[in-house]
């Protein structure tokens, strides 16, 4: 199969001059690592969420709506409406956080049909061209690197109070708590657009309430006694800005006729000790409470009906043709063979013209390596949980009774349904996607461990402590253009300025971080290495210096880097966790 033939000008989209006043604006709201019992509204004993609430009690309710138990695979999902294992962002790291090339975005299907969009927060799905937001469809975007602040690979040691996000593509620094920057900048575009008269299409994925827990102490301060503190102080910051967003679509008059869609990424985490509304585990895992969250949907102009909760098994996936249906917008085409991982329309539940969907089976699958069976799969009040667990979630909410046994014909028709499933995907399960370099979108790119193979790196405690093996991972990279290149690698960020040879110590510690960290220098580093399209070069790296520098001759095409240290005896030290990219 060639992701490449999927044809971006197949899409049939109304032109940007099809556009009237009565299209209507569309928000998507999505919050980090915060699970269904992380409200007041679903029965949390200590949080307070007030603003949360109050959306939620006049919402269209989807009370049994999943998503993936993972941040990227969940983002990739929504902007797709593809299955992650299909669109190619199965994990957060190890080199499968991208998204297949040719396969429309949900920013994409807006702004072929005239809207402006604009994303801000978290995105996750690649930090290099051509995987940045504004390759995929964002005509404006404001954006961390990595997973989030202070403790990703990108973002070492980046602040998330006054901090430093990306413009667009150039970076800048940002007074105030991420949230209100995400939550500002967002409401400041949309009133540019309003006073325009532009339709727009908002993507607000903010990273709190993620770890690190940090936050102003006037939101953590009422819960310090009473749980996780400071994860519930982030999650009292964000409905204090969700009620500002609220006021500020009434305040404009944007309200009536704006989608506001509310959901979160992942099932709990901090939380979850402390209330769980009844569902079993949380975040990575194949229990409602890793995949299992809110989504809630207002339109007041829309004719939606009633609030109400609709208790049909929908999944993320199911967004974008119910976006498209609910604006006018014609479903993207892609290859007849998406279709079992593609969703479906919602907009008739919905709007209360559709009692309920045509019987359908869901598959909830990620992984870093995925694997078969590795997975949920849901059939109405069924789950089959890795092959080998069924539960009944009508009877048995918190999944505590195994019905494997006693079902025989249930788990019958749930395997065969994922044999078909998974067979369709094994051909493209090891195609990588790769980071390109030399584009003269994007001159100068700076490659962290986080995209290595087949090697959680991703966290700054694994650099701290060298984890990836003696000499590091390797990186899937197209070479855009051929030509002399220049490689700087690294062992620890340019903006640390520490040394090759050095321990590095964060000048800021997360008070979620309270375990001992180590750190691990190589003071004896003397060589530094690179193998990309048959190329094998080294260049002296001096343990007092911040980098090494080599530079390669490179043909154009798909090939793989390794970048790695040795000392002045040939042996592995380390692997590059940071290697800047620029052609000559």
């Amino acid at each position: 199969m060639r992701w490449t033939a999927l044809p971006f000008l197949a899409l049939a989209l109304l032109p940007s001059a099809a556009f009237t006043a009565e299209r209507p604006n569309v928000i998507v709201v999505m919050t980090d690592d915060q699970g269904l019992g992380d409200f007041s509204y679903t029965g949390n004993p200590v949080l307070k969420t007030p603003n949360f609430d109050a959306f939620a009690k006049d919402a269209v309710r989807l009370t049994d709506f999943h998503v993936c138990p993972m941040c990227s695979p969940t983002r990739g999902q929504l902007l797709t409406g593809l299955a992650a294992l299909r669109n190619g962002s199965t994990s957060v790291t190890a080199g499968r956080t991208f998204l297949r090339p040719g396969i429309p975005t949900m920013a994409d299907v807006f702004a072929k049909a005239g809207y402006k969009t604009g994303l801000f927060g978290k995105w996750h799905l690649g930090d290099h061209y051509p995987h940045r937001p504004m390759d995929k469809g964002f005509q404006e975007a404001i954006y961390h690197l990595g997973w989030g602040q202070l403790h990703s690979t990108p973002e070492f040691d980046w602040p998330l109070i006054d901090g430093r996000y990306f413009h667009n593509g150039t970076e800048k620094r940002y007074k105030g708590h991420c949230t209100d920057v995400w939550f500002d900048a967002a409401m400041g575009w949309m009133k540019e657009r309003k006073d325009k008269n532009e339709p727009f299409f908002v993507y607000l994925p903010t990273n709190a309430p993620h770890a690190p827990h940090i936050d102003l102490e006037e939101y953590i301060k009422p819960y310090i006694g009473k749980g996780p503190a400071a994860f519930f102080g982030m999650i009292a910051h964000l409905d204090k800005r969700f009620g500002d967003l609220e006021k500020f679509l009434a305040d404009e008059k944007l309200r009536d006729n704006t989608i506001v869609i509310f959901m979160t990424d992942n099932g709990g985490t901090a939380g979850v000790a402390t209330f769980n509304a009844g569902l079993r585990a949380g975040k990575t895992t194949y229990y409602d409470g890793g995949h299992r969250v809110p989504c809630w949907i207002q339109w007041p102009s829309g004719k939606l009906g009633q609030p109400r909760d609709i208790n049909t098994p929908t999944q993320n996936t199911d967004l974008l043709p119910t976006l498209c249906d609910l604006c006018g917008l014609t479903q993207p085409k892609g290859e007849a063979a998406d279709e079992p991982y593609r969703g479906v329309s919602l907009a008739g539940l919905l709007r209360g013209t559709q009692k309920e969907l045509p019987d359908r089976k869901l598959v909830v699958q990620y992984g870093q390596i995925p694997k078969k069976f590795e997975s949920c799969i849901i059939w109405g009040k069924w789950r089959l949980v890795k092959g080998e667990e069924l539960y009944d979630i009508e009877a048995d909410r918190d999944q505590k009774v195994n019905l494997i046994d006693k079902h025989a014909d249930v788990v019958k028709a749930m395997r065969d349904y994922y044999e078909g499933w998974w067979k369709g995907l094994e051909p493209i399960l090891d195609d990588f996607v790769p980071m390109s370099i030399g584009a003269k979108q994007q001159p100068v790119v700076e490659l962290t461990s986080g995209d290595w193979e087949g090697i959680y790196a991703d966290n700054t405690g694994f650099v701290r402590d060298a984890v990836g093996g003696p000499n590091g991972g390797h990186w899937h990279i197209l070479v855009e253009e051929p030509g002399e290149y220049e490689f700087t690698l690294r062992r620890w960020p340019e903006q640390t300025k520490a040394a090759l040879g050095d321990k590095y110590e964060p000048s800021e510690k997360s008070p979620s971080n309270k375990a001992k960290q180590v750190t691990r220098g190589f003071p004896t580093i003397a060589t530094a290495s690179i193998d990309i399209a048959g190329v094998k070069a080294a260049a002296k790296a001096d343990p007092k210096a911040t980098g090494a520098v080599i530079t390669a001759k490179l043909p154009a095409g798909k090939t793989k880097l390794k970048a790695w240290f040795t000392d002045a005896d040939g042996k592995d030290l380390c692997g590059a966790f940071f290697v800047t990219v620029r052609k000559k």
